[in-house]
């Protein structure tokens, strides 16, 4: 306990720090963590993370900038090379367009989301979050003092976002709006229609755009769309990017944001007083990674798809859950509401457990993401993996049924 002291009762921790829960998917990691330090060899859809190997171009030049000593404190905001390569592709994609002083390199996608909400959002804001939503969004707001203020969307149409259904919620107290497309969890991709009138319809309300691009360049149906092409509106837009999924590269701990210089400014002063840059070689290998080649975006996007069809196969063969077509990321969400409300599995998180421990089969429960009838897989994962899993899943589903 701490010494100091309110009304005479012992304070432990800040107010606000209750704010933040455990990361839902963290938890999941540590308990599969201590099955598989026991032996048991499990079918793991839990962490959202590519397979895939960081592509041998993007480490021969983080081994090449070790070796040339590139191992030293840089600029805040990153290095000259990595901002202008940042700038330069999503330029090339997107049609955006943004100077070096409106970029920023940051210590992966999740602290770029982190700042831009420190650096916008204020005790008494409101922040509009579509669910089901990526886990840290409502922590995050939260943790600020704002109000998340959720979007329902359906899953009967693949979690639309709609300009309209955005327009209900906002108030005088609104302060931005989130958006994640392609989604994690469901993999639902947001028409690109919807997507401009959200942000023309904030721009001209004043109202800030946070867009999470992690998983842009991983869409199934047509072009990647960025909300950074709508450049008349690029004062309350904010592109927030990671190069984790992108290019297999999760523990390298790489990420970015474009946004107008007095937003990056902000974001900059909560850097220089917390991580003060990114790793030196880290961003080396990110100027690698997004200057040159990306066929390798293309071969690993086009295993996903595989992989995708593969686990909805799976699925399909388990009575009485129904799963969205996922248009994008790495992530199936299938409804197993049908299942639920048993002895042991009353909730999602419940059933995800007992999955775990008698299927052995990693997934995250619904819950984490603001829904309560879903589990969400990751099949970023080997053939076999998916195959084996979705075998496994199936005779517990079967089990299950039977013990009712």
């Amino acid at each position: 306990m701490t010494a100091s002291t309110t009304a005479g009762v012992a304070r432990e921790f800040s107010e606000r720090i209750g704010r933040f829960e455990v990361s839902a998917t963290a938890v999941v990691v540590a308990e599969a963590a201590k099955l598989k330090a026991a032996g048991v060899a499990l079918s793991d859809f839990g962490a959202g993370e590519p397979h895939f190997p960081t592509p041998r171009h993007i480490k021969d030049a983080a081994i090449a900038a070790i070796e040339q000593n590139f191992t030293r404190y840089t600029a805040t905001p990153g290095i000259t090379e990595v901002r202008r390569a940042i700038v330069e592709r999503h330029a090339a994609d997107f049609g955006s367009d943004y100077s070096l002083d409106e970029a920023i390199f940051t210590t992966s996608g999740k602290l770029a989301i982190f700042y831009a909400i420190s650096a916008l959002i204020d005790h008494g804001d409101e922040v509009i979050v579509p669910v089901p939503y990526w886990v840290s969004y409502k922590d995050m707001v939260q943790y600020m003092g704002a109000r998340p203020v959720f979007l329902e969307t359906s899953e009967a149409d693949n979690f639309r976002i709609t300009a309209e259904a955005i327009e209900l919620l906002i108030t005088p107290s609104t302060r931005a709006i989130i958006l994640n497309s392609p989604s994690n969890p469901s993999g639902a991709v947001m028409d690109t229609a919807d997507l401009e009138r959200v942000v023309r319809m904030a721009h001209e309300r004043g109202i800030y755009v946070l867009l999470d691009e992690c998983y842009a360049y991983l869409t199934y149906k047509g072009s990647p769309v960025s909300g950074g092409s709508y450049t008349e509106a690029k004062e309350h837009v904010v592109v927030l990017g990671s190069l984790s999924k992108t290019y297999a590269m999760t523990g390298w701990r790489a990420g970015f944001a474009l946004a107008p210089k007095p937003i990056i400014a902000a974001m900059g002063k909560l850097q220089s007083q917390t991580t003060s840059s990114s790793a030196h070689f880290v961003q080396k290998a990110a100027v690698a990674a997004l200057s040159e080649s990306q066929q390798c975006v293309a071969e690993m996007r086009a295993d996903y798809l595989k992989l995708r069809d593969e686990a909805l196969a799976g699925l399909s063969e388990i009575p009485e859950i129904t799963c969205t077509v996922p248009e994008g990321a790495f992530y199936v969400y299938p409804n197993v509401k049908a299942y639920l409300g048993r002895p042991g599995a009353q909730t999602s998180m419940e059933l995800a457990s007992r999955l775990l421990q008698e299927g052995h089969v990693v997934t995250v429960p619904g819950e984490a993401f603001g829904t309560h009838e879903h589990l969400r897989l990751s099949y970023a994962t080997s053939h076999e993996m998916v195959a084996e899993g979705m075998a496994r899943m199936k005779a517990f589903f079967a089990d299950l049924r039977n013990k009712a």
